[in-house]
């Protein structure tokens, strides 16, 4: 049933996980609807492949917050303060981090991924950069458990967490999730500096997840590729199609791969039957109003000392002190 992981993966599954995270999948692929987590996009042509959809003109979620950061550059790093522990859950290529460097002068900067081959050659890079700064990759799951190294800096915490990853949780485990990183704060003086996509026209939307290039749907499908490799499965990209909308009753994008033709297909010892026109939801990307926002981060514990958004109010970057 768990196959021994390939060298080439960058996933490194401990006595144990590899049959945790099988039985996950697996009862994914088995729920009606089905369904794959979105942290099975990023294995290392994954985090290519994402690393592309960013310089996408019609992805507009990297440019506007970058704006957003060059704008209030200083008052950001005000609000962080210097000499904290900078935890960077999902860092990837820990090219946003740069927004906050060399000015923010953490005492130790935490990028952590699930992509180790990824984390280690963007940290590597890193510290070319920026010679002085003190870099502690983690290679985790952060949306399974937040494994800090043994050996930090004491005094203040905080998470920086961009880009809208926390839209990929449902609202209820993104409560529970910035709950987790509140608990792990040391004192009144850490936080949480987030960046969180907002409610817009449904056209913006669907240009942002349908490119015209076809990179967010090669990403989409990869993670077949990435899943056979994992789990000596047969899922075959040829036999699904990129599939994504916005659901504005919920307030989410959604991302599916929608079954193109009756077959059977094996993963992990298991088989899987599908049928012509179901989906298999691998992505649910939640958009917030401010306000919005605010209360879900005030329910899990923070309190609210910042907000800084863009001219068309598109996207915020907000900072949370522990309350």
């Amino acid at each position: 049933m768990n196959q021994p992981l390939r060298q080439s993966s960058p996933y490194r599954f401990a006595d144990g996980v590899a049959a945790a995270a099988a039985s996950e999948v697996l009862a994914g692929l088995l729920h009606s609807p089905r369904r794959i987590a979105p942290k099975y996009f990023y294995d290392q042509k994954g985090s290519t492949l994402f690393d592309a959809i960013t310089e996408l003109d019609e992805y507009y979620i990297p440019r506007v917050e970058a704006d957003i950061f060059a704008t209030y550059h200083d008052e950001i790093c005000a609000a962080v303060g210097k000499g904290v522990t900078l935890i960077e859950p999902g860092a990837g290529s820990c090219q946003k981090v740069k927004w906050l460097l060399p000015d923010l002068e953490p005492a130790t900067y935490v990028p952590m991924d699930i992509s180790g081959e990824h984390l280690q050659d963007s940290a590597a890079g890193l510290r070319q950069l920026y010679p002085g700064l003190r870099v502690r990759p983690q290679v985790c799951d952060h949306t399974m458990t937040l494994q800090l190294p043994v050996q930090i800096p004491e005094g203040p915490m905080v998470f920086f967490y961009p880009g809208s990853s926390i839209g990929n949780f449902e609202p209820a485990a993104a409560r529970d999730f910035m709950r987790s990183l509140r608990a792990r704060m040391p004192d009144a003086d850490s936080g949480l500096l987030i960046g969180v996509d907002a409610k817009k026209g449904p056209d913006v939307l669907h240009a942002a997840y349908n490119d015209s290039e076809g990179v967010t749907a090669e990403f989409n499908l990869n993670v077949l590729d990435h899943l056979n490799e994992l789990f000596d499965g047969s899922l075959e990209r040829a036999n699904f199609e990129h599939h994504a909308l916005y659901n504005e009753r919920a307030g989410r994008i959604e991302m599916h791969l929608r079954c193109t033709r009756t077959h059977t297909a094996s993963l992990a010892g298991h088989e899987l039957n599908f049928i012509a026109g179901e989906e298999i939801h691998t992505e649910s990307s939640y958009k917030y109003a401010p306000d919005e926002f605010v209360a879900l981060a005030e329910s899990a514990g923070l309190r609210r000392e910042q907000l800084w958004q863009d001219d068309q109010r598109w996207f915020s970057v907000l900072y949370f002190a522990a309350a």
